[in-house]
């Protein structure tokens, strides 16, 4: 018996019986289910290379590095849009990347990798200090000290979340060095969000001291504004219970005004609408002047 010849063909395997050497072919596929099932290369019986038969679909790599800088960065962006837009140390957030494996971009190559960093932590916003309780609010380093200082340079924006721990802070919450402020040269907002205000009459019987929190927190953005000098505008945002004449407000904006920065408002709060409506009802009601709308709004914010 002649040793049957062996070719470079993919071969496609039945559910069926298995063939043995020399025995009759079974449940040979048809034409289409063989032309659908080639994707190496054709043989021919000298194996040697030939090429597939006409209409055979053949693969070929995309050249993703061809498209425009704008059209990776949007696909970056789409690849990306599963995580949360501010990062901290939660366990829910590790979790989610993992299971999505969104930063396996971060390994191709060094140009993607290069891209993929930037357009991550250039849309997300870092939390300086983590708050999800137990072992990662008192965690020493915080996500950002964690971070390589190739990836704190590409950061834009960082939150400061004020509220978790007012009666007694975590010791992790202190600027130094380790932080890596020095760093994050290109941030431009700092978010500041206030969960609670000690000052308020709920509070009274549980402070740790009168204005001890606020001079607290106000010393924490102080320090920030320090370390970062890039930084253009701060951005408040609240929980409903904070009021904006409250004491704990008031010490963080005179802050913000020693170091001559922006003021903004968040969403949440809706303090920025309160600005915008009072805006209106100085042109549209009292008919006041460029530079007294302008001073009645900064009196408001």
């Amino acid at each position: 018996m002649t040793k049957a010849k062996r070719h470079g063909v993919l071969s496609i395997r039945s559910t069926g019986a298995k063939n043995t050497p020399g025995s009759k072919t079974r449940n040979a596929p048809t034409s289409s289910a063989a032309d659908s099932a080639y994707p190496t290369p054709y043989a021919s019986d000298d194996d040697s290379i030939a090429k597939p038969p006409k209409g055979t679909v053949t693969s070929k790599s995309f050249r993703f590095l061809e498209l425009p800088s704008e059209l990776r960065s949007k696909i970056y962006g789409l690849v990306f849009s599963t995580v949360p837009s501010i990062l901290d140390l939660d366990p829910s957030i590790f979790s989610l990347l993992n299971r999505t494996k969104a930063l396996a971009l971060f390994s191709v190559n060094h140009q993607i990798h290069d891209e993929t960093v930037h357009n991550f932590f250039s849309t997300h916003t870092i939390r300086l200090f983590p708050t999800y309780p137990g072992r990662y609010f008192k965690a020493k380093k915080p996500l950002l000290a964690r971070l390589p200082q190739r990836y704190r340079s590409s950061i834009t924006s960082l939150q400061l979340r004020l509220g978790p721990g007012w009666n007694n802070p975590p010791r992790g919450w202190v600027v130094n060095d380790a932080l890596g402020l020095a760093d994050c040269a290109n941030v431009r907002v700092l978010k500041v969000f206030v969960e609670c205000d000690p000052s308020d009459a709920i509070f009274q019987g549980f402070r740790a001291g009168d204005g001890f929190y606020e001079r607290f927190s106000a010393s924490l953005l102080d320090d920030v504004l320090q370390g970062i000098s890039s930084i253009k505008v701060v951005e408040f945002d609240a929980y409903s219970s904070v009021q904006r004449s409250g004491d704990m407000m008031s010490g963080l904006r005179e802050v913000v005004a020693r170091h001559d920065k922006v003021i903004g408002w968040g969403q949440e709060r809706g303090w920025k609408d309160e600005v915008d409506q009072v805006w209106l009802d100085t042109v549209l009601i009292h008919g006041l002047s460029g530079r007294k709308v302008a001073r009645s709004v900064a009196v408001l914010a």
